[in-house]
């Protein structure tokens, strides 16, 4: 089964967000494993990604190759993370409007 992963960082600003969102172009150069990211900024500003990924060598291929090169290029905080083996994916019929947010 596949791997939640789960990162939290305080200092990421929506702007930085979008930028790296850009350089990266995870929608439409779409990774490798890779098969739900969602992300969120709380009232005081603190980022939170929640990604689901079909293995953690997957997750670790495209945060080296592709995503901390640019992390690091824009100064932006590296986030804390943590992984978890999934036990349980649920998708409901409302989760297409959110598939036209991106």
């Amino acid at each position: 089964m596949g791997i939640l992963a789960i990162f939290k960082a305080n200092g990421i600003t929506k702007e930085m967000y979008e930028t790296l969102r850009k350089e990266v172009d995870w929608e439409h150069q779409h990774p490798d494993g890779a098969v739900l990211h969602a992300a969120a900024f709380d009232n005081s500003g603190n980022f939170c990604v929640a990604d689901i990924w079909e293995s953690e060598e997957h997750l670790n291929k495209f945060v080296t190759s592709r995503l901390l090169p640019v992390m690091k290029k824009i100064y932006m905080p590296i986030p804390e993370g943590e992984i978890f083996q999934i036990n349980d994916v649920s998708a409901f019929p409302g989760i297409e409007k959110f598939r036209e947010m991106a």
